[in-house]
């Protein structure tokens, strides 16, 4: 693959970037993510990794833009309300890099067609707001040992962790995956959604931007992942923090029976 003029304009501040380069660049051009979610993480990943130059974004999403999303949903805008929320995304990415290919999935992610679809990308980035999402994602995930960067947010803070149960960690033992977090889907009343929870939108920003850039560092294969480990970050204490995630040899995923 032979980087035309044009790309080595684009993407000239990560060709000289040491841990990048030229390699690298090709590498992410090369690259096919699945984005869960157009909404609030979703648009800074969608964004940022379309800029980055990720040869092919896949977005599923089932949902519709309202005026309410507009408060964080960066990737859509007034004139699209009403639209898909793929579409609407579809259209920034075009304004952005029009050489990234995109795969919509105007679409719920269900039993049916969640191995189907996630087995076409090398990676998952899943911004969901509801754990029914998330754990389909991380079991088809651990099915089809693809590497899952997952976000969450509420309120003022928001967490990322990178999920690979199918790789050891230095000690020779198993990486967790997200079940081994949150076992169960808490039902209706955990109010795990912005709607339930309300959410400074600005906060959708941060945690999607540092998600985005865990999903680069797997692409390329630089930095220290965030295997094993769940990054926390607080707005209103300014604070960020790493916590240690360890296998739960019950799970019903990646234990050992």
């Amino acid at each position: 693959m032979t980087l035309t003029d044009q790309q080595l304009e684009r993407y000239a501040r990560h060709i000289i970037l040491k841990d990048v380069g030229g390699l690298g660049q090709k590498k992410l051009l090369k690259s096919k993510v699945l984005i869960v979610g157009a909404g609030g993480l979703g648009a800074p990943l969608i964004m940022y990794l379309a800029a980055a130059g990720v040869g092919t974004i896949g977005i599923i999403d089932d949902d519709l833009v309202t005026l309410s999303n507009l408060q964080r949903q960066i990737i859509h805008q007034t004139k699209n309300i009403g639209l898909s929320k793929t579409q609407s995304s579809l259209e920034m990415v075009k304004n952005i890099n029009p050489d990234v290919n995109v795969r919509l999935y105007q679409e719920r992610l269900t039993l049916k067609n969640a191995e189907t679809i996630i087995k076409k990308f090398d990676l998952v980035a899943d911004g969901c707001d509801n754990f029914e999402t998330r754990l389909l994602v991380n079991d088809v995930c651990y099915k089809t040992q693809t590497p899952l960067v997952s976000g969450a947010l509420s309120q003022f803070e928001g967490q990322v962790a990178t999920y690979k149960p199918f790789e050891n960690n230095q000690q020779n033992e198993p990486y967790p995956c997200y079940r081994c977090l949150v076992p169960e889907n808490p039902g209706d009343g955990g109010g795990d959604s912005c709607s339930d929870q309300g959410v400074l939108g600005i906060i959708a920003g941060v945690v999607g931007t540092l998600q985005a850039t865990e999903v680069l560092k797997e692409l390329l294969g630089i930095g220290k992942s965030l295997c094993g480990k769940l990054l926390i970050y607080d707005a209103l204490s300014s604070n960020t923090r790493l916590i240690n995630l360890k296998r739960d040899i019950k799970c019903k995923t990646c234990g050992e029976k």
